[in-house]
Parts: structure tokens; C-alpha cells; sequence
């Protein structure tokens, strides 16, 4: 999954700097692809590879995770 990231990142960013630099007719083209697949298809497999053995319980505000960081802030003060 990660070398797959990479290309397309890498092919994502290629076909913007591609748009910048070529003065021609379909450059504005070239822009819009590589941004449309940089935040459609690139971020979320990015997301996806990085959350998914994650959960998501352990990074929400819930009254025991507050309960948490009370005890930790209390034993360090």
C-alpha cells in the first residue's frame, strides 16, 4: 500500500509542476488532475493506511479518557 501511495503522490504532484511549467493549451488541465487526485484519491489511502489498525475510541474526548488525563496531570503536579 505505501509504494502505491508514493506514486501517486509523486504522480499527483509530477502532473501539477507538469501544468506549471508547460505553457499549452490543456496545462490548466493537467493542474486540476493533479489536484483532484491528490485529495481524492491520494489523502484518503493515505488516511486509510495510517487508521486503520488504530481506534478511533482511544482519540475521542469520552469521560474516561478525560478521567485519564486528569490522573496524568495530577500525578505529574
Amino acid at each position: 500500500m505505501k509504494p502505491l501511495i508514493w506514486i501517486l503522490l509523486i504522480a499527483s504532484l509530477g502532473s501539477m509542476l507538469t501544468g506549471f511549467t508547460i505553457n499549452s493549451e490543456y496545462s490548466e488541465q493537467l493542474i486540476g488532475s493533479g489536484v483532484v487526485g491528490l485529495f481524492i484519491v491520494v489523502f484518503p489511502l493515505f488516511s486509510y493506511y495510517r487508521w486503520k489498525d488504530k481506534k478511533v475510541s482511544d482519540y475521542m474526548l469520552t469521560k474516561e479518557n478525560l478521567e485519564k488525563m486528569r490522573d496524568l496531570n495530577d500525578k505529574k503536579g
